[in-house]
């Protein structure tokens, strides 16, 4: 799948060098352009894979929004045209979708990237997704109002929304910054791979997925989800039934980028591993199981061929429902919302003073 990425703030500008990186080592091909933009300059310089844009200088002086997403919102409507110009060359006419990478905690992620969706729709003919991370649960209040204006927003825009939990994905006991250094590392494997598929670059499978496929699961639109688990292939081609199936369930029931969503309007699996490592009866086993439990009729299935001893799963899921993680996120984000509303309330009361005459 010939993909053009654009990350949006310090998160987005990271996952994007991660995957151009990753498809790059891995020679697949996938990544057709890459490019970060932000309103932090320091932030722009720690990246040295893709290509950086600063906007917002005359505003913020490249020292970034301070995570206020409406300022960010602002300085992408700004600097929208300058933006845009920076873009030709890089989608080019090979690209077959758009991904617009963000966290969407900080204030240039989640206020910038839901514009530049909206205006990406209105200059290019091949879908635009967005990929956006969640604040985890200890992160502060800010991050979660500010993701939950954006990702309501990001819904409405976006032709898909792939969610990424920053607390599905990393292990317990890391520190902060150890977490988001595992999740981005896990993001690039699982998305690049997804990029990848039909790009075959150890073989030809005997049913290979294509950017088409990708393209129809995601069709459905709202909220996409994408899982991921691999075991070490066995030597027996029947064994591997097994691992196949093992790996598939793994992928959705433990291991997918936003916990307990298992039910979709669509859904892609695809088998990765050595070709003669990947059992046909496997793979069908698989999908069919996959049907059965999200309750869709819109379920494809493939293999990629990959230079591997082990045996990997990856299912994505499109128009998922909303999950028990995103109602519990959102009533966060609302409840945040309501504490930083009040606490505005309250502060401009400490200074209404009858006595005093206002600047303006």
């Amino acid at each position: 799948m010939k993909v053009a990425l654009i990350g949006v703030g310090q998160a987005g500008g990271k996952i994007t060098e991660r995957l151009a990186r990753f498809d790059a080592d891995m020679g697949f091909g996938a990544v057709q352009g890459a490019l970060a933009i932000n309103t932090a300059e320091p932030d722009l310089q720690s990246l040295e894979f893709v290509d950086t844009q600063l906007i917002g200088a005359d505003r913020v002086n490249g020292h970034g929004v301070g995570g206020d997403n409406e300022l960010g919102t602002e300085v992408m409507q700004s600097d929208i045209q300058q933006v845009l110009g920076s873009l030709d060359g890089r989608v080019t006419s090979s690209a077959e979708a758009i991904f617009v990478v963000a966290g969407l905690g900080g204030g240039t992620g989640s206020g910038g990237a839901p514009v530049l969706v909206h205006h990406l729709q209105q200059v290019y003919d091949v879908p635009v997704y967005a990929l956006g991370v969640l604040p985890g649960r200890n992160e502060g209040a800010l991050y979660q109002a500010n993701a939950g204006r954006s990702l309501k927003t990001l819904l409405r825009e976006a032709d898909a929304t792939l969610l990424i939990d920053n607390d599905a994905w990393h292990e317990q006991g890391e520190s902060v910054e150890g977490a988001f250094e595992t999740i981005n590392d896990r993001i690039a494997r699982r998305v690049g791979l997804l990029f990848a598929a039909g790009e075959a670059v150890e073989g030809v499978g005997e049913s290979v997925v294509d950017s088409s496929e990708v393209i129809n699961t995601l069709r459905a639109g709202g909220v996409a989800a994408l899982g991921y688990a691999t075991e070490v292939a066995s030597e027996d081609s029947a064994e591997n039934i097994r691992t196949a199936m093992s790996v598939s369930r793994q992928a959705l029931l433990t291991g997918t980028s936003l916990p307990d969503a298992t039910t979709a309007e669509a859904a892609l699996l695809v088998i990765a591993g050595q070709p003669d490592a990947i059992p046909r009866k496997g793979v069908e086993k698989a999908r069919h199981w996959l049907e059965d439990e999200t309750g869709s009729m819109q379920v494809r299935g493939g293999d990629f061929p990959l230079d591997s001893d082990r045996l990997g799963a990856l299912v994505l899921l499109g128009g998922a429902e909303r999950s028990d993680r995103i109602e519990a996120f959102m009533d966060r984000a609302r409840e945040a919302t309501q504490a930083q509303e009040t606490k505005s309330e309250d502060h401009a009361e400490m200074f209404a003073d009858d006595r005093l005459e206002n600047l303006f």
